[in-house]
């Protein structure tokens, strides 16, 4: 699998002409896709060759499913010391994303438990998600450095 990336429409045409005339030098048999990143669903989107009305109803679908509203609670954990900086970010982040959202923690000797209960879109709840557990990872570690640290 091979990957070319390229900055316009005319820069793509040159590349895949490239790729063409040594694949066909050298006898090798491929399938050539062109694709383009969508900022707005956070994924490749194929473009040449279209793709299939079987592809097309498939992603149609996951389309839908993504955009599907629905309520879920997700749960991380915090370091007492910065708990309310990614609590807030984390707040202001999901707001930003239209998401509807409330906040309940369950406080323990080090750290805390926030669970963030989201409604909205599933697919901008996936991308809260995975903010948020990058966001609790560096949290815990920033903390831990606070711990250890002298003051």
């Amino acid at each position: 699998m091979l990957f070319a990336y390229a900055a316009s429409e005319l820069a793509i045409e040159a590349a895949r002409r490239v790729i063409e005339q040594v694949l066909q030098r050298d006898a090798v048999a491929a399938n050539i896709v062109v694709s383009h990143w969508d900022e707005q669903r956070d994924e490749w989107r194929q473009v040449d060759p279209p793709p299939s009305a079987e592809q097309a109803r498939s992603e149609a679908a996951a389309e839908l499913d993504a955009e599907a509203l629905e309520t879920r609670t997700i749960v991380a954990s915090a370091g007492n010391l910065i708990r309310s900086s990614f609590e807030q970010s984390l707040l202001d982040w999901a707001q930003k994303q239209g998401l509807e959202v409330t906040v309940a923690e369950h406080p323990h000797l080090l750290s805390t438990q926030v669970l963030f209960t989201l409604t909205g879109p599933k697919r901008k709840i996936d991308e809260f998600e995975r903010a948020l557990r990058a966001e609790g990872t560096a949290t815990l570690r920033a903390d831990a450095i606070l711990i250890v640290s002298p003051f």
